[in-house]
């Protein structure tokens, strides 16, 4: 069947995605949801079915930005098209969702479909679900994450030796990347850190960094800030490295599951050749993982399946049940990371986490002593000299001071109504202040914390202050305080928590960090 093409001028994350009259579909027996072969000189692709009765008139055919692109068409262009058979790898996926296990092949052809469009949301929806369902052993997290590398691009650096750092998240606050990558570049080695945005954090390593510098760097990009530097801190978002992982990510979000967080880490850190890797395991109360049991069967999984992808990684279980260092949110984060790197700012926990893990690495690559070489790195000025190489080859101004970042002018401190000593910290809540104060998306909000768990409190004392760049926001994150448990203080560690007199109503958190 012939069509006339009517640009809609829509975009449908990456998917291949048609709107065809009902009569149209009927004539060619097909429903919504349904695919269509689409040709056009020479060209074809595979498209997903929308129909509608009005919007789109008979003998027409609506498309998204995605196929217009890949056919190269232009309003009122004729098209062939014609009913497509049901890819394999929805059966595939059937398969996977009756419990058995998939090959490598059978893996890969579903990842491939993934990323080129041909899976609808409900079915990439199912092979999510069916995973968190049945799981998926190391063979299959294997065949994911080099099903994952295949299908996107990947970053040649001629270094005989990579090395990278990553975190699984579920921490506030944790801006050690920032630290990590100029103590490991201005100690000779080479780190392309590429890192995520907030998925439900306040800031991700990426937002924190925007603050400084340019993040969205294309590969080739990328490539010559390493090679002039020997570091890089890039939003992986338009590296097109393992991108069937941000399309999954859209669909565990809503669902609150993540059963890709092993293949979706390390896929990326293969793409970019990494031969040395930290993983990060921070560990706590309000975190990922809850005890250090679990973060060492963790652990075991990912050096387990580093090895078979030949990537040397060792695990550093961290505390997680308080921030690290003193602030939360990207603009926030980024003065006190600076500030760190220049002297003017103290932060013991951030400096002794930056340190353990750079020192890792630096062991891992054969120094000795690694901790102290971290250590001298960062108080002689040469991690600072190496962020602001950085700063300046990825566009930002090296010249810039921790001063000069600007947050939000809308602010509420809190203050103890007694006096004793920090007991605890409620992670969850403290994020959730910082995001209803409007970050990450507004750089300058967040929140600052005045104490850390063990420190004495005297009443009337400043405990935090939440900042934004609008009232409403900042009223809209007061309004949250009101009815949570941010911070304990007392005398001594209690056993009574709090009372419980009605059947409460609760949401279990979810964190989604890349």
């Amino acid at each position: 069947m012939n069509l006339r093409a009517k640009i809609l001028g829509l975009e449908a994350g990456g998917k291949f995605v048609v709107v065809l009259n009902r009569e149209d579909a009927e004539d060619l027996t097909v429903s919504s949801l349904e695919r269509v072969r689409m040709k056009k000189n020479g060209k074809e692709v595979i498209a997903i079915v929308n129909t509608t009765a009005k919007l789109i008139e008979k003998g027409t055919v609506g498309i998204y930005e995605e196929v217009k692109n890949s056919l190269g068409l232009k309003e009122g262009d004729s098209i062939d098209v014609e009913i497509a058979s049901l890819p394999s790898s929805v059966h595939f996926i059937r398969n996977k969702l009756a419990g058995r296990k998939l090959t490598y092949e059978e893996i890969l052809e579903i990842i491939t479909d993934v990323v080129k469009g041909r899976l609808s949301e409900i079915e990439i929806a199912s092979f999510v679900t069916a995973l968190h369902a049945f799981g998926l052993d190391l063979d299959e997290a294997t065949s994911l994450s080099r099903a994952m590398v295949e299908t996107g691009s990947t970053l040649k650096i001629d270094k005989p030796l990579i090395v990278d750092k990553h975190s699984i998240g579920g921490v506030p606050g944790d801006k050690t990347s920032m630290l990590v990558v100029p103590i490991v570049a201005a100690a000779g080695l080479t780190i392309p850190k590429s890192s995520s945005r907030a998925i439900t954090s306040a800031a991700g390593t990426a937002d924190r960094v925007e603050v400084l510098m340019p993040v969205g760097l294309s590969l080739d990009e990328m490539r010559e800030v390493i090679e002039k530097t020997n570091g890089c801190m890039v939003w992986g978002g338009t590296l097109n490295l393992a991108p069937a992982d941000d399309m999954f990510v859209r669909v565990e979000h809503p669902l609150s599951i993540d059963p890709l967080l092993l293949p979706s880490i390390m896929s990326k850190k293969k793409a970019v050749g990494t031969n040395i890797m930290v993983l990060d395991i921070p560990t706590g109360r309000g975190t990922k993982v809850k005890t250090i049991g679990d973060a060492d069967l963790l652990a075991k999984d990912f050096m387990e399946l580093g090895r078979r992808l030949d990537i040397k990684v060792n695990c550093a279980v961290t505390y997680g049940e308080q921030p690290v260092g003193h602030t939360i949110g990207p603009a926030l984060e980024a003065r006190e990371a600076l500030g760190v790197l220049t002297g003017v700012a103290k932060a013991p926990d951030l400096v002794d986490k930056a340190t353990d893990i750079a020192g890792m690495l630096l062991e891992m690559s054969g120094r000795k002593n690694g901790k102290q070489i971290a250590l001298e790195i960062l108080r002689s000025g040469k991690a600072e000299r190496k962020m602001r190489e950085i700063i300046e080859a990825q566009g930002g101004n090296p010249e810039v001071n921790p001063e000069d970042i600007a947050v939000g002018d809308q602010t509420y401190t809190v203050r103890s109504n007694r006096e004793g000593i920090l007991l605890w910290i409620n992670n969850v809540s403290l994020v959730e202040t910082a995001r209803l104060a409007g970050a990450p998306k507004d750089k300058g909000a967040g929140v600052y914390i005045y104490k850390k768990i063990g420190d004495p409190v005297k009443k009337n004392e400043p405990l935090f202050t939440v900042y934004a760049e609008r009232n409403v926001k900042l009223q809209r994150a007061l309004d949250h305080l009101e009815k949570s448990l941010v911070l304990g203080i007392g005398e001594r560690m209690e056993m009574l928590i709090h009372e419980v007199r009605e059947r409460p109503v609760t949401r279990k958190t979810f964190m989604l960090e890349r």
